[in-house]
């Protein structure tokens, strides 16, 4: 796993142009940086989180932040429910821990929970973790 960490000024248009051709591609923004997820099992974090974030949004990237959101909360999603499927094919429902769904399954489950989400289209009915 490529999981390099980059700082203040870097430029990440190469990164968020893999992570927009990449099924499941987004950034991951939480209290600890912020991950870019472009490639199956390819990412890079960043203290830089409002650089990268603004990039990522302009870009029409998905972006799923969490930082407000109750961080017991945020565990729990994260611990108990799938990860996102990126750059391959999502396991089969019903998803649980460590298998991996589409990102709007993902991000429905934060969005419901409180989480800024952007450029990513919310599907009725999908349900969360």
């Amino acid at each position: 796993m490529d999981h390099s960490n980059y700082s203040v000024g870097d430029d990440y248009s190469r990164y968020v142009a893999q992570a927009l051709a990449t099924e499941g591609g987004h950034l991951a923004v939480g209290r600890g940086g912020a991950t870019l997820f472009f490639g199956a099992g390819v990412s890079i974090s960043s203290c830089d989180i409002e650089g990268i974030k603004a990039e990522c949004i302009t870009a029409g990237l998905p972006v799923i932040d969490t930082r407000l959101v109750d961080f017991g909360v945020v565990a729990r999603i994260a611990i108990n429910g799938p990860l996102v499927a990126v750059g391959q094919e999502p396991d089969r429902p019903p998803y649980h821990a460590l298998s991996r769904a589409p990102l709007a399954f993902v991000a429905e489950a934060y969005l419901a929970a409180g989480a800024m989400v952007w450029n990513q289209f919310r599907i009725p009915g999908l349900g969360h973790v």
